[in-house]
């Protein structure tokens, strides 16, 4: 356990020392798989988070009996360690300016919309910079405090890229590994970034960095080439032995687990492609419950009984194509093909980072076109659109699932998408059908789907429609299929196929 004190603003680490158990498993993330539901009499009360990495790491850590490292997800809240479901945690505390300046500020309106392909424009501010800094040390000194000597220490995803390096100055004796749960861009667009280099670095003190698509991990290749200045010899990158640049020479990847060499006496980086999965047999389970079933069927009911019934649902983020797909919808409205009573549209929309001005403007702009297409086409008794800005728990989600037919997923750029995997996961009679964007992970697995170009808005009402009547025997193959890849490829795979690699990476090589 760590005690933390804030000095001022700038919430530095005041203290540390280490008391309790250190553990040999650690993952890091920026948030913990907790958030706080309510604070009563100075107890606090906490609900499980949403979101697919929490979905993806709970049953990895329950399963290694390891300890989650992560912000609680309110500022100045830094419980002591404490156990829940199965889990060991550990709260890394921010302050008000530092959520306003990491969070909501580098992480959400600088790093994200940068590495989904600048989307939204990116916004480059040296005082949000500064703060990154501080955090990632924070999180760092936090892993130091709960790692056993010679642990494992697995770091998720784009809050955290610089832990990897700043990790490693303190404890070179652990294993590290890194995931990137996003797109990483390619580097005409990852060159826009002041602090490319330091990212690199930052990500380079790692053993191992994974990647959800071959393409990621070539572009992030690229970058080390090109903002590192590091020399390639085919699937090798090769640095200079001086050690005095610790952590910025840490050692280069390759494509698909090939090999990096040179610098830190020898030390290499593996660099992969790892997709991310569900837990199948936990989402098979609710699909399979009597319960769920009978919810499923009450959506219907409450729906009107259509005869086709299709489904989004997603986080509200500018990056899922909320508002193409209905514009799809619309069009097809528009030429008469679809529209109540015979089918509805259900948007589940999660309420996401609500504080940061793009995704204001995303809200505003998605409820004014579900008011124009309700204003046009709605009945008295049933809407064309069925718009719910709200966070459903899962056994919710599964019966949605099973009630939908067609399942839109229209992002215009995802790392991976699981919301995809959950819904095939769910359709244990074989039935539904999925239309799935060209643009996320998932489509590199998932090619049974019915895949599309989420910008052309002809082809996604071309892909509605041949998911609408596509015969029973047809969606019968696509949807078996489907299964068979997300059964055989779940998170247990995943997790079995990144942390095997990270065993064998060689950490104390040269050491």
């Amino acid at each position: 356990m760590c005690a933390y004190a804030y000095a001022g603003e700038r919430g530095a680490v005041a203290d540390r020392h280490r008391v309790g158990v250190d553990h040999d498993f650690v993952v890091v993330a920026n948030r913990l798989p907790v958030a706080v539901a309510e604070i009563r009499d100075g107890c606090v009360e906490w609900r499980r988070s949403p979101g697919g990495l929490v979905s993806a790491l709970e049953p990895v850590v329950r399963r290694t009996d390891g300890v989650w490292v992560g912000w609680p997800g309110t500022a100045d809240i830094a419980p002591d360690p404490w156990d829940t479901a199965g889990m060991h945690l550990v709260g890394v505390p921010l302050s008000v300016d530092e959520v306003e300046q990491f969070y909501e500020g580098f992480c959400n309106a600088t790093l994200w919309p940068l590495y989904h392909d600048v989307i939204a424009p990116p916004v480059f501010d040296p005082r949000w910079w500064e703060t990154y800094v501080r955090v990632n040390d924070r999180f760092a000194a936090s892993v130091d405090c709960s790692a056993a000597p010679g642990a494992t220490v697995w770091v998720h995803d784009y809050q955290l890229q610089l832990v990897p390096a700043l990790l490693r100055l303190r404890r070179p004796d652990l294993r590290i590994g890194f995931f990137d749960h996003i797109p990483f861009p390619g580097y005409e667009i990852y060159a826009q970034m002041p602090w490319r280099r330091q990212i690199v670095r930052g990500l380079l003190g790692a053993d191992l960095i994974g990647f959800q698509r071959r393409a990621d991990a070539a572009n992030f290749l690229r970058a080390c080439r090109r903002a590192a200045s590091l020399k390639t010899n085919g699937p090798s990158v090769h640095l200079p032995a001086n050690r005095s640049e610790e952590p910025e020479n840490q050692v280069g990847p390759s494509e698909d687990h090939a090999y990096a060499t040179g610098g830190d006496a020898g030390r290499r980086v593996r660099v992969g492609c790892f997709p991310i999965s569900i837990d199948w047999a936990a989402w098979a389970d609710l699909a399979g419950r009597l319960h769920v079933q009978a919810r499923a069927r009450e959506i219907r009911s409450e729906l009107g009984d259509p005869q086709i019934i299709l489904l989004g649902m997603d986080r509200l983020d500018y990056t899922k194509g909320i508002l193409h797909r209905l514009r799809a919808y619309e069009a097809l409205l528009d030429a008469g093909l679809v529209g109540p009573p015979k089918s509805v549209f259900v948007q589940v929309a999660s309420p996401s980072r609500d504080h940061v001005n793009q995704y204001q403007q995303l809200l505003q702009d998605v409820e004014a076109l579900v008011g124009r297409i309700n204003g046009e086409y709605a009945t008295l008794s049933q809407p064309a659109v069925r718009y719910l800005h709200h966070s459903y728990p899962r056994e919710e989600i599964a019966a949605l699932y099973l009630a939908a037919d067609v399942m839109l997923v229209t992002s215009l750029r995802d790392g991976m998408n699981l919301v995809a995997k959950e819904y095939v996961c769910c359709r244990h009679r074989e039935d539904g059908a999925l239309v799935l964007s060209e643009f996320t992970g998932a489509a590199d697995e998932m090619g049974s789907a019915f895949l599309v170009n989420p910008h052309d808005i002809q082809g996604v009402k071309d892909a509605i429609m041949r998911a609408s009547q596509v015969n029973p025997a047809e969606a019968g193959r696509r949807m078996r299929s489907l299964r068979k890849q997300v059964h055989d490829h779940d998170v247990t795979r995943w997790a079995d196929a990144f942390l095997g690699c990270l065993r064998i990476a060689h950490p104390h090589e040269g050491r």
